[in-house]
Order: structure tokens, then C-alpha cells, then sequence
């Protein structure tokens, strides 16, 4: 899978551990900067990666800021953009299992390097499950989510 990476300098300081847990789980990265802790604005890394995600240029995304939570709510803004923030696995996994989730959200101020490879780990792992047979539930719901974008 292509993994589109971006940051701003809040999230800086994670992106490099993201990026080689996404190639050493068999991932290709796709890193769309920030390259520094040079003061930048988030939502224009959050566009970066949302418009990767709806051109199919990467199928999910890693999107990093201090807290996690002004990167996930420019996200959220973009069509076709699932964004959440996860600061554990469980909700990484189940993120994508249950809601379709196509972008992880992270704060590097939140967490650390090692528990940001397991939550990424997580998210790349998972796969959505409202197509599974006793499973359709979660379709319905994400259906009813894809309508409100309307």
C-alpha cells in the first residue's frame, strides 16, 4: 500500500520513526514534508495529504501535529477524508475495521516513538470489515457517514 506521510513542526519529531514503520512493514511512504520544526501551518500539510488520499495517489495517510486534534479537524474538511486521532491501538485498529478510517492522526507532543510504531502498526494491519458476511452493520453506518458529505 502507498502511505502518504505529512506534518507540521509540532509533528516533525515523529515523522521520521513513521516512515520506517511503514517500509518496514512492506509500505511504501510517500513523504509530503514538513521537512524541519520550522514553524508551518497544519492545515496545509492536512490539504497535502487529503489530496493525495482523493487523487488514489496513496489508499491511507499518517498525518502528524503537536496534539493531533488541529490535523484531524482540517482533515476531516476534504471529501472522501477519514481522519482520526489515535493515541492507542485499539481505536487505530478499529478505526479502520469498523469506520473506514483512512487517515491516522497522531500528536508527537501526545506520544512517543515506540508507541507510535505499534499504533501505526495497527492501522496498517487493519482492514475495513463492513463487507465481511455478519459484518454489515459497519457499511450501514459508514454509509449513513459518507451521506452527511453531502
Amino acid at each position: 500500500m502507498k502511505i502518504a506521510v505529512a506534518c507540521d513542526h509540532g509533528g516533525f519529531p515523529l515523522k521520521q520513526t513513521v516512515l520506517e514503520t511503514i517500509r518496514a512493514l512492506g509500505h511504501e511512504p510517500l513523504d509530503l514534508g514538513t521537512d524541519s520544526t520550522a514553524s508551518v501551518d497544519y492545515p496545509d500539510y492536512a490539504e497535502k495529504l487529503g489530496r493525495a488520499i482523493q487523487s488514489g495517489q496513496a489508499e491511507r495517510g499518517v498525518l502528524m501535529c503537536g496534539s493531533g486534534v488541529g490535523a484531524s479537524i482540517a482533515a476531516n474538511k476534504m471529501k472522501g477524508v477519514y481522519a482520526a486521532i489515535c493515541h492507542d491501538t485499539y481505536s487505530a485498529h478499529q478505526g479502520v475495521e469498523h469506520d473506514d478510517m483512512n487517515v491516522l492522526c497522531m500528536g508527537a507532543r501526545i506520544i512517543g516513538p515506540e508507541l507510535a510504531k505499534e499504533i501505526v502498526a495497527a492501522f496498517l494491519l487493519a482492514r475495513f470489515l463492513g463487507n465481511d458476511p455478519g459484518q454489515e452493520r459497519h457499511a450501514r453506518r459508514v454509509s449513513k457517514v459518507r451521506k452527511l458529505e453531502s
